[in-house]
């Protein structure tokens, strides 16, 4: 529940009490517009209150936002007696603090002006500007560019449970329009919003306070946003995205749960309310399967870090290490991909096919990477569009990014032998203009009505390109010829006043101005008096640096100038809007492209990683075999060859759950740090890759489809919940022997190491035979219990195997080699010499390891009692070096001062012989 709660004081509460009716306490016209529009508001969201070139916070809005922007916090005027605490931030960098605001969990209410000044004054000299608020900014629906990771989606989730007890979710990315539906059951919830990673999840308030169900989902770091649970109504969420869509049944939108209607319409009531009541310019929604895709839970995808490092780092995550895109939009497609892999067996093998198409097209794919790292983020610049929010910039990129979609198409067409496979011809197909012509018209009048380099705000102007529209460029010629004229007007004026300095100047109060220095003023007025004639210089303001005049022709061109320019600019945004209205008409279609490059640019990325890798391409079926032969762990490979470490030590592995000459479960034994638990993180991953239609890093792989993946490898204790290391170990090891089935493929570490021997032995025996025999499961099970290597070799379908170690001139070496069999021994004490324990602590640990060894042959049972509380013999004494010896034999008493200092000289010199 990582979004802030907006809790509010005293301060809050004296604002919103009426006022007095004495005039100590009479409200500001301003200010009182500022409490009506935070009322409507509410405490949930600061308020960006719009004055002039500033947003300004006021109460406790002020004194929270200045906190945590780290900004001053100033006064303004008293309410109630006390002063009003407000802080401020520029409008032209507003979207830096926004950004700051909405990472530390706020939400933020901006208020624009809605009416310009002149107009206010028209209903009244103390009249108010009107403002109103235009947008709610919440971690969930950001647009803007410089607020969103390019290469990272940005989710908010809808969450509902009916009163039937049914679960569903529906997501939207308002930056690129996405917008998704899943039914599920309650155990599939958190593995859903793990594999979405959302911003911001929506739900009833019901759920928001039912703390059971709010413990078994995984939302740390999430914005949480309750909302009345009327808003979850079915009925009512049919009749949203009908009337959203424009359907009289939503059949034709597809076949759509009670629960995904309800959660879907909900999802479009709130995100309309942050827009303000516009409508969000989302593609229809689509219901997504959760059979479709591999169950991996939270702890699972925590363990094996699959987009993020334990410690909430990309860098050193497996999305890192294979991530070969170069388009923002192609990277979200591969992380998509690699969070959600598939259980299609036929469409992972068309999504193998078009990386094998591009490993093999060598000279397609180096220019198809080519053009993509031109290509602009067509979705989101659409989106922005869509939203009233976008500008030159964006309909530049769809410009750029709809001619290059057809330059690739194009020259795969034309590429001699070369017959695109099924997934690479449908994205060129997507990408052609061929069989688009209001898309392909719209690609070609940007391209003739936009310059090269356009502004960033269409209000800026100077983006229209020369004979798009004539009347633009007739007052753009107005407007320059009487740029023109100013320059010949002052070399006139300057010969007439002969004030060779005389400068005509321009700012937005005066317009044009004729200015000199304060010894020609006088000059200037007293031109023309010899002819009797006025002189045509009007004072207008005189400074300490100069002194201003206009005249009545210079201030006719300025006239002419400034209406030019206003009605250029007033043109060149209709020309923008009637583009954007283009781009709304069409915005499906070009999130469709959009999305038809960034298949490409993941399909041809993930080729470049396999040559560089040296992966292959598995074999996949819906059998239940899983074998590899010279596996290799691909984050740990890589981080390896970064090092200029030793290479990678490859492994097999083979299970079966169906095969009876086979193990679906092997005990994997052998000492710490010898890669146990990166030997089954490698096989789980390769699951990952070859299920989300990528090569895997083996010789050879043979994949049988996987349900759900299981890790638990290595364990931290969750004090928020209330949980040790122990409980929550024992939490997820119950949560696979309760949900794995005969297609799962499970990875266990170390169960039952964090109670006592016996218990943890009997809890991880059980758990063997429970894999094995209830489950059936393709597992693998490390653990440095000895006991249950003779448990397997008494289990069908069961077998062990060990990582090799041995010891050499009395160091432990690792091999990092897995072969069958049990391993011998644990090495716990060489390891525990190689972590740096003191000698003495090596040598009383190798001692009790003895006795209890020798307790354990002579009893032939595990030892009850253990010598660990005995007295430790003392450490041995030091042995004395030669210059104790001398010392300990030297009469200080005897010596004269020479001898003494005779002596120095020696015992310095068998010092620095002793040192070298």
């Amino acid at each position: 529940m990582a979004c802030e709660q907006m809790q509010y004081g005293p301060d809050y509460i004296s604002m919103n009490a009426p006022a007095k009716p004495d005039k100590a306490h009479k409200l500001t016209p301003m200010m009182a517009q500022f409490l009506d529009i935070k009322q409507d508001v509410g405490p949930e969201a600061l308020l960006f209150y719009r004055m002039g070139d500033f947003y300004e916070l006021f109460f406790d809005d002020a004194v929270r936002a200045a906190a945590a922007l780290d900004i001053a916090l100033t006064k303004r005027g008293k309410h109630l007696g006390e002063p009003i605490p407000m802080c401020g931030v520029p409008v032209h960098s507003s979207e830096v603090y926004l950004q700051r605001l909405i990472k530390k969990g706020f939400r933020v209410a901006v208020c624009e002006q809605t009416e310009s000044p002149a107009e206010a004054k028209k209903r009244g000299s103390k009249s108010v500007v009107r403002r109103e608020v235009v947008r709610l900014v919440t971690p969930g629906t950001l647009t803007e560019d410089n607020l969103l990771d390019a290469r990272g989606s940005n989710l908010i989730v809808s969450l509902v449970r009916t009163v039937a007890g049914d679960h569903a979710l529906a997501w939207a990315d308002v930056s690129d329009g996405t917008f998704r539906t899943c039914a599920s059951d309650r155990d599939g919830l958190a593995a859903q919003i793990a594999a979405l990673s959302p911003r911001e999840i929506v739900l009833p308030e019901a759920l928001y306070h039912d703390l059971d169900f709010m413990t078994d989902l995984s939302v740390d770091g999430i914005a949480l946003t309750p909302q009345p649970d009327t808003k979850f109504d079915s009925r009512a969420g049919e009749r949203r995205l009908s009337e959203r869509f424009q359907v009289g049944d939503l059949e034709g939108l597809g076949d759509f749960s009670k629960a995904e209607v309800a959660a879907a319409g909900a999802l479009l009531d709130y995100l309309e309310l942050t827009q303000a009541g516009a409508p969000v310019q989302l593609s229809a929604p689509k219901a997504s399967k959760t059979s479709g895709y591999l169950a991996i839970d939270p702890a699972t995808r925590a363990s094996l870090e699959i987009d993020r490092t334990q410690k909430g780092s990309r860098k050193g995550s497996l999305l890192s290490v294979i991530d070969r895109t170069v388009t923002g939009p192609g990277a979200r497609e591969l992380s998509a991909r690699v969070n959600r892999p598939l259980l299609d067996v036929t469409e992972i093998k068309h999504r193998h096919d078009a990386v094998e198409f591009f490993v093999a097209q060598e000279d397609l794919r180096r220019m198809l990477r080519g053009h993509l790292r031109a290509a602009g983020d067509m979705a989101r610049a659409a989106s922005r569009l869509a939203l009233g929010r976008g500008g030159p910039r964006d309909l530049k990129t769809l410009a750029e990014t709809l001619k290059l979609g057809e330059k690739i198409s194009s020259e795969f067409a034309t590429a001699p032998d070369v017959r695109p496979v099924k997934n690479v011809e449908a994205a060129l197909s997507g990408i052609s203009l061929s069989n688009k012509v209001e898309i392909a018209a719209l690609a070609r009048d940007l391209y003739k009505g936009l310059l090269p380099d356009v502004p960033m705000l269409a209000r800026d102007g100077g983006f229209v390109a020369t004979g798009w529209r004539p009347e633009i460029d007739t007052l753009k010629s107005l407007r320059d010829d009487s740029r023109r004229l100013i320059a010949g007007l002052q070399a006139d004026y300057a010969k007439l006043a002969n004030v060779p300095t005389l400068k005509i100047k321009h700012n937005n109060v005066l317009g044009y101005f004729v200015e000199v220095t304060p010894k020609h003023a006088d000059a200037m007025l007293s031109k023309g008096q010899k002819e009797n004639l006025e002189s045509p210089f009007i004072h207008k303001q005189t400074l300490v640096s100069g002194v201003r005049f206009t005249t009545v022709e210079l201030a006719e061109l300025d006239s002419k100038i400034a209406s030019a320019a206003e009605r250029v600019c007033a043109l060149e945004v209709a020309v923008f809007e009637e583009f954007a209205n283009r781009v709304l008409a069409l915005v499906d279609i070009i999130r469709d492209m959009a999305a038809d490059l960034a298949r490409l640019d993941v399909q041809a990325g993930w080729a470049v990683w396999a040559n560089e890798s040296l992966s292959v391409r598995p074999q996949v079926d819906d059998g239940s075999l899983f074998h590899v032969e010279q596996a290799r762990h691909p984050v740990v490979e890589e981080a390896l060859r970064k090092d200029g470490a030793a290479g990678f030590t490859a492994n097999d592995c083979t299970l079966d759950a169906a095969a009876k000459s086979a193990s679906r479960l092997t005990l994997i034994t052998g000492p710490n740090m010898a890669g146990k638990s990166t030997y089954l993180r490698q096989n789980a991953l390769i699951i990952i890759l070859a299920q989300a239609g990528g090569y895997v890093p083996a010789a050879k792989a043979h994949i049988g489809v996987a349900d759900r993946l299981f890790s638990r490898v290595g364990a931290s204790d969750d004090l928020s919940k209330g949980r040790s290391t122990f409980m929550t170990e024992m939490i997820e090891t119950a949560a696979i022997l309760n949900q794995a089935t005969e297609r799962s493929f499970v990875i266990l570490d170390e169960i039952g190491r964090g109670t006592s021997t016996f218990d943890g032995l009997s809890i991880a025996w059980a758990s063997v035979e429970h894999l094995l025999t209830v489950n059936k499961s393709r597992a693998l099970f490390a653990t440095h219990y000895h006991e249950l290597t003779e448990l397997i070799e008494d289990l069908d379908g069961a077998s062990n195997a060990s990582l090799r170690a041995k010891e050499w001139d009395g160091d432990l070496v690792f091999l990092h080699d897995v072969r069958a069999g049990a391993a011998d021994r644990s090495y716990g004490v060489q390891v525990a010499k190689l972590a740096g324990l003191p000698s003495a602590a090596v040598d009383r640990a190798r001692t009790v390891l003895e006795r209890l060894e020798s307790d354990s042959v002579n009893t032939n049972s595990a030892p009850v009692g253990l010598p660990l509380f005995t007295a430790a013999p003392p450490p041995p004494a030091p042995k004395p070096s030669e210059l104790d010896l001398a010392l300990a034999r030297l009469d200080v008493d005897a010596l004269s001062p020479r001898q003494a200092l005779d002596l120095l000289y020696e015992l310095s010199g068998k010092a620095k012989d002793k040192t070298g």
